[in-house]
This record gives C-alpha cells, sequence and structure tokens, in this order.
C-alpha cells in the first residue's frame, strides 16, 4: 500500500521523507509542473508514476512506455523515482536516457510504444521540473487525462500491477538524429547560429544541422544546468538578442534558437533581427502550400492575424484554423483536422504527413526553415520576412499571477470586455470588433489591431499579446488598454518583459 500524497510538507523533517508530497496546482491543462522540492519530493515521483501507470490500464492501453529525461542536475534522479512508480503499476518502461522531448516521442514510434513520459521542465526557469505524457501517439494528454490523473494521484487510488520491466535503450539519440538527416543535403551554402542556452539540445542540433550540410556557428552548446548566461526559451529577449548578436558577429545566414528540451525553435534573420515564432509560421505556411495547395493549418490564439489575411496564402488556397494555445491542444487538432501543420507563437511547430509524424520537434523546425532558405536561393531570410505584410507586435508577455487565482482574474478580464462591447465602450479608442474566446479572451478592434489575455498552462503567470497591422502607436494603444483592465485585479503582478 503506497501513501496517500500529501499537499503540504516541510523540507527536512521525517514526515518529507517518508511520505508522498505532491501539490496540487503541478497538474496543469497539458502536462505537470512543480518546484522541486518544494511542490513534489521524490516520493511524490514515484506516486506520480504510480498514478500515470494507473491510468494507462484504465484506459486499456498496451502497457509499454518511453522515458526520458533533460539536462538538470536532478532529472535523472527524478526520473528514476518515476520509473520506479510505473513499474510498481504495471509498465514495460523502455529508457532512452538524456534526451530532448521530441526524442521521446521518436521513440513511442520507433520503439512501439504507445505512451510516453518525458521528464523536462521545458523552458522554464532552474528549480522546476515536470512531465509531459502521452498514451495515444502522437498526442500528449489534454485536460481530461489530466484531471484524471491528478484525481488518481491526489486520492491515491493506485493500482499495483506485476509485470512491469525496465529496458535501458543504448544510443537512441543516433537513430533519431539518421532519422532527421534521412533526406538530400541542401544545395545552397548555408551558415547557421545554433543557440542552445546550455540546455539539452546542445548535445544535438549541431550535429545535426551539419549534417544536412550546413555550417554551424554554436553558442551556448556546451551543457551547463545552471544555465550560466540565460535560460534556454526562444521567446525570452535575452535569448533572442543573444543569437542576433552572434548573427551579425559571423555573418550567418541564419541564426535558430533552441528550449530546454529541444520542442521549439526561434529565428534570427541574416540581419539580426528578432522574428517572432507566429512570423515563421506566416513564412513557413507560404512556403509548404506552394508545395502543397490548398493546405490546412493550425495556430494558437496568440499568433499575428496574417495567417487569415495574408494575400498570398490566399491566393494558395490555406486554410487556417485558430485554437487553444498549447501544445497538447494544436497537437490535438491539427491530428483532429488532418492539417498539414500547426503553429504557435511560442514556438511549438507540428508537422504532420509527408513532412513529420504530429508531434512538436524544434530541430525539425529548424530543417524546414533551412529547406525553405534552400528553395528560395535568391532571398534571404530578412527578404522573406519583409516580403510578409507588416505588422507591429509585442512579444508574449507574463505578468505574474497565482495558480490558485488566475483563472478567476482571466473570468473577470472577459466579463469587463464583454461588458464594455454591449455597452458601445471603446477600447484603445475604437469600437470592439471581435470577441474570441476559445482560450482567454482575444479582443479585436475595429481597425485590426487585437490584444489577448489568458492564462497559463504551466506557470504561475498570465499571457498578453498584442498586435497591429496600422501602427506601433496602436498596437501600444492597444497594450495600455489591456493593461489597465488587468490592473484592475489586485493579483496581477509585475511583467517577465514588456515593451
Amino acid at each position: 500500500m503506497f501513501p496517500k500524497p500529501q499537499a503540504k510538507l516541510t523540507p527536512n523533517t521525517l514526515a518529507f521523507e517518508s511520505l508522498p508530497l505532491v501539490k496540487p496546482t503541478g497538474f496543469r491543462e497539458y502536462d505537470a509542473r512543480w518546484m522541486f522540492p518544494d511542490g513534489i519530493n521524490l516520493m511524490g515521483v514515484q506516486a506520480l508514476g504510480l498514478g500515470i501507470g494507473t491510468l494507462v490500464h484504465e484506459m486499456g492501453v498496451r502497457p509499454e512506455i518511453v522515458t526520458g529525461h533533460d539536462f538538470r542536475g536532478y532529472s535523472s534522479s527524478i526520473k528514476m523515482a518515476l520509473v520506479a512508480g510505473m513499474m510498481a503499476a504495471g509498465l514495460k518502461v523502455r529508457d532512452i536516457g538524456l534526451a530532448l522531448s521530441p526524442m521521446a516521442y521518436f521513440g513511442q514510434f520507433a520503439l512501439d510504444c504507445p505512451c510516453v513520459a518525458m521528464v523536462t521542465a521545458s523552458h522554464n526557469d532552474n528549480g522546476w521540473t515536470g512531465v509531459k505524457m502521452g498514451a495515444n501517439r502522437p498526442m500528449t494528454f489534454g485536460p481530461e487525462e489530466m484531471g484524471q490523473l491528478r484525481d488518481i494521484v491526489l486520492g491515491g487510488n493506485f493500482k499495483l500491477r506485476g509485470g512491469g520491466s525496465y529496458e535501458f535503450v543504448p544510443d537512441f539519440p543516433a537513430r533519431y538524429l539518421a532519422d532527421l538527416a534521412d533526406r538530400p543535403k541542401i544545395r545552397r551554402k548555408l551558415k547557421v547560429v545554433a543557440a542552445c542556452g546550455n540546455g539539452t539540445a546542445g548535445a544535438f542540433a549541431p550535429a545535426l544541422l551539419e549534417a544536412i550540410g550546413c555550417e554551424v556557428v554554436s553558442l551556448d552548446c556546451e551543457l551547463d544546468h545552471t544555465f550560466p548566461r540565460y535560460n534556454p526559451n526562444p521567446e525570452d529577449m535575452a535569448m533572442l538578442h543573444a543569437i542576433a548578436e552572434a548573427v551579425r558577429e559571423s555573418g550567418a545566414d541564419v541564426g535558430l534558437g533552441f528550449d530546454g528540451d529541444g520542442d521549439r525553435c526561434g529565428v534570427i534573420d541574416n540581419e539580426g533581427q528578432e522574428i517572432f515564432a507566429d512570423k515563421i509560421g506566416v513564412m513557413l505556411a507560404r512556403d509548404l502550400s506552394r508545395l502543397h495547395p490548398n493546405a490546412r493549418f493550425v495556430v494558437d490564439v496568440k499568433s499575428t492575424g496574417l495567417f487569415a489575411s495574408d494575400p498570398e496564402l490566399q491566393a494558395q488556397g490555406a486554410v487556417t484554423d485558430y485554437w487553444k494555445t498549447g501544445h497538447s491542444y494544436i497537437k490535438r487538432r491539427v491530428n483532429e483536422l488532418g492539417a498539414l501543420a500547426g503553429f504557435e507563437k511560442s514556438g511549438h511547430f507540428f508537422f504532420n504527413a509527408p513532412i513529420g509524424r504530429g508531434y512538436d520537434d524544434g530541430l525539425l523546425t529548424a530543417i524546414a526553415v533551412v529547406e525553405m532558405l534552400d528553395r528560395n536561393p535568391d532571398s534571404t531570410m530578412a527578404d522573406l520576412y519583409r516580403a510578409l505584410p507588416k505588422t507591429w507586435g509585442t512579444p508574449t508577455m507574463s505578468p505574474k499571477c497565482a495558480d490558485e487565482v488566475k483563472y478567476g482574474v482571466v473570468d473577470r478580464v472577459i466579463g469587463r470586455i464583454h461588458g464594455m462591447q454591449a455597452a458601445g465602450e471603446l477600447l484603445a479608442g475604437q469600437r470592439i470588433a471581435d470577441l474570441v474566446t476559445v482560450n482567454g479572451v482575444r479582443v479585436t478592434a475595429e481597425d485590426g489591431t487585437w490584444g489577448l489575455v489568458r492564462a497559463s498552462s504551466n506557470k504561475p503567470e498570465l499571457v498578453v499579446v498584442v498586435e497591429s497591422p496600422v501602427s506601433e502607436e496602436r498596437m501600444r494603444a492597444m497594450f495600455k488598454a489591456v493593461d489597465g483592465i488587468l490592473r484592475e485585479n489586485t493579483e496581477v503582478g509585475a511583467y517577465n518583459q514588456t515593451i
């Protein structure tokens, strides 16, 4: 009988070493994230493994699972605690060792395992840990499965079973890289900055880019789990600025930045201009729709309005579906609609057949960018960017807001903006033309300027994004208006970055 998890325990006590600690708020919409060891201890991780195994059996899925871990000082120990719990619940575990998240997803196909549990805190700061899980490749758990898992774990409703086993799979990264590199080498001579923020991708991304024919300038690719320069997150301006400087100094054709677990990719053009990932998505959609006319794409609600309004995409018959932010949501929507690709502003890109297998892979995204340049030999990355209709947008900005209250704050913001629309009030000096509430609220003014507020799915934060097709002044006016509504809620704190 495994003990029922506790929501709170004091470290360095008998209880902390004798009972599982699992903070309830660690169960997010589509994965799990905790501060370690304040939010979860090693016994709590065992309980999570027991819960995963119990849920897999309840779902009637073949009980075989791939696992791996990212490069943090504690990730290996967390993975082995998770493995102990999964084995006790009757899962046959295939351990691929140090890995990227997409490497674990690839393992579901290459090793014929229906399930995955990848130990990673992704782009979160040091101190965080987490697990990305799935039992129906290429999808990962969504809110329904995460709710079931939460109830099993917090209720201590584990079912211990025999039949569990463990196998370490040697040299698996080589299989993954060989699969990605199994394509014609590029014809164009391209110099590429590969930036990894000292995270896990540093062990794999430069070698892959060299294998497809690039000259690689490595930036912060030495593995160092203290992340000494900046957090490996291609949405953070600190990382983007470092890549831009390296591109200018080296004369590179493009800069590519990878997050801590390698499922996202950020891009800098040859002039050192930071291109937000949603604009990269538009550029790739243009390129791919020439090869695949009438293609369908899925994008998240944080993304630019160009996916719907771009004349070139319209001319190619491309259709775009705006959907909920989150790798699990977009991945599932891409699969449901049979879309060619899905793009998130965060840099999660999903390529379906014939390009990929439907999961998010930052290294495959990098290949797609390089091959786009290869197919346009007379254009630089900056040329392709300038060819897009001009818009003015913000980075993703995240004001602090506690997990326990953030959804309530968003509900109040939605109600406030609905009330303004119903009363005919102006927002940023214009009438409210449209509201989309599929994920938070995306409010659009008459001139097409829009602002988004939603709750972060994996951190105690809100998410704010603003874009205008008119001017920087209109973008700033919308941000001021949206931020003013947010500041009516005292629970909202300071931004991580702002304009």
